[in-house]
């Protein structure tokens, strides 16, 4: 029985089945998919769900590191103001977070 079972698990290379093959494709595939695709789509939706809730007077950080206070929202644009007399258009995607909430890197570690 040993035997048997030690011939089937170490065959030679070249001699592996197809089935084999399959199995070890299905695997690789199973683990990209759950270690680098799936992690990502959940952030993508979790930065949707948070670009569609900005309302007036929200205080955010953009990508390129302005903060300012959203005056007017539109369909895919906002307009902060970032000073006094200074106001930005930027678009909905480029806002990473709210001003004074923890940067997403630092909301991970705290976890």
């Amino acid at each position: 029985m040993i035997a048997i079972t030690t011939t089937i698990l170490f065959q030679p290379s070249g001699q592996g089945s197809a089935a084999g093959s399959l199995v070890i494709m299905a695997a690789f595939i199973g683990i990209f998919y759950f270690l680098l695709i799936r992690p990502q789509r959940v952030q993508q939706r979790r930065h949707q769900e948070f670009v569609k809730s900005l309302k007036r007077g929200d205080e955010v950080v953009t990508a390129g590191g302005l903060i300012g206070e959203i005056v007017h929202v539109k369909e895919d644009r906002v307009v902060l103001k970032t000073g006094d007399d200074t106001r930005v258009t930027v678009e909905r995607d480029k806002i990473v977070r709210r001003a004074g909430a923890p940067a997403p890197a630092e909301a991970v570690e705290k976890r």
